[in-house]
C-alpha cells in the first residue's frame, strides 16, 4: 500500500518527542501518586444485582433513574437484553437489603414490569485481592517482556522495550486518576491488552534494527535506527488503523459497558504509535 523511497529522519525529532514523553509520563506518575484511580465495584466491593424485565431494557432509561435516585451504579445488559445487571458502590449505614428494596422502587416507578432475580454482596476484601492480582498480572507480564526481548536480542533491547511499553501503560493509567474514570476489570483487560500490542510492535522494530546493524555497519546508531523505523512504518499504519477502526466502533456503539474499555484502548494505540 505504501512505498516509501527515502529514509524518514525520525531521529532528527528524538529530543522533541522523548520531552514531550517524558512530561507526559511524569505527569501521568503524579496524577496516579496524588488522586489515584476511581476503582469499580469489583475493586472496591458493593452490591451487585440483576433484574429481569418482559420486555428490552433501557439501560440508558435505568441509568438516568439511578443518577435521580443518589446511586452511583454501573448498569448493562447481562446475558440478554431484557437482563439487566446493576453494580452499586457500598453506602454507609445500608444494608444490601436496604439498596435493593431502593433500587426496585426506583424501577418500578418507570411503569415497566421488573422482577429481582438476585442480589449479592462483594466484600471489599475480595476487591482488594482482585487488585492485588491486577497489578500481579501487570507485573509478571512485564517482567515476561523484559526476559523475552532479552534472549531474543540482548539486554539492552529489553530495557528499551520495556520502558517503550511500560510508557504507554503507565500514560493509560495516567490518563483515568486525571479524570477520574472508572477503573474497572474490562480496563484492566484493556491496559493488558495494550502491552501485548505494544511488545509487538517493539519486537517488530528491534528484529529490523538488529538486521541493519549488520548490513549498515558504516551508519550511526541514528540513521540505522531511521531506516528500521521506516521499513516497518506501512506495517504500523495498516495495523493501527485497522485496530483504530474497531476500537472506534466499540467507542461510538458499544454503549456504557465498552466505553472505558475502547477508551483505555485509543489512548494506548494513540500514545504507542
Amino acid at each position: 500500500f505504501f512505498k516509501i523511497r527515502r529514509v524518514i529522519p525520525f531521529m532528527r525529532h528524538a529530543l522533541v518527542f522523548n520531552v514531550i514523553s517524558l512530561i507526559t509520563f511524569l505527569l501521568a506518575v503524579f496524577f496516579l501518586a496524588t488522586q489515584g484511580l476511581n476503582f469499580s465495584v469489583e475493586f472496591t466491593g458493593g452490591t451487585l444485582m440483576e433484574v429481569s424485565y418482559r420486555e428490552s431494557a433501557d439501560v440508558d432509561r435505568i441509568r438516568q433513574a439511578m443518577d435521580r435516585g443518589g446511586f452511583k451504579a454501573e448498569v448493562q445488559n447481562f446475558g440478554s437484553s431484557r437482563d439487566v445487571l446493576i453494580r452499586m458502590h457500598p453506602e454507609k449505614g445500608q444494608t444490601s437489603a436496604d439498596l435493593s428494596q431502593k433500587v426496585m422502587g426506583l424501577l418500578q416507578a418507570q411503569g415497566k414490569p421488573v422482577e429481582l432475580r438476585r442480589v449479592e454482596y462483594v466484600g471489599p476484601q475480595v476487591g482488594e485481592e482482585l487488585a492485588e492480582y491486577g497489578a500481579l498480572a501487570l507485573l509478571v507480564t512485564a517482567v515476561g517482556i523484559v526476559l523475552y526481548l532479552w534472549m531474543r536480542f540482548e539486554w539492552r533491547f529489553g530495557l528499551s522495550g520495556i520502558v517503550a511499553n511500560l510508557h504507554d501503560v503507565i500514560i493509560i493509567l495516567g490518563f483515568f486518576a486525571f479524570f477520574q474514570w472508572e477503573f474497572s476489570l474490562p480496563v484492566l483487560a484493556a491496559v493488558l491488552a495494550v502491552l501485548g500490542y505494544s511488545v509487538n510492535e517493539s519486537v517488530i522494530v528491534l528484529d529490523r534494527v538488529r538486521e541493519y546493524l549488520r548490513k549498515m555497519r558504516k551508519a550511526c546508531t541514528a540513521e540505522v535506527i531511521d531506516a528500521a523505523i521506516t521499513g516497518v512504518i506501512w506495517r504500523t499504519i495498516i495495523t493501527h488503523l485497522c485496530t483504530q477502526m474497531m476500537v472506534t466502533t466499540m467507542l461510538i456503539f458499544g454503549g456504557q459497558a465498552l466505553h472505558y474499555f475502547a477508551l483505555a484502548l485509543t489512548i494506548g494505540i494513540l500514545f504507542g504509535i
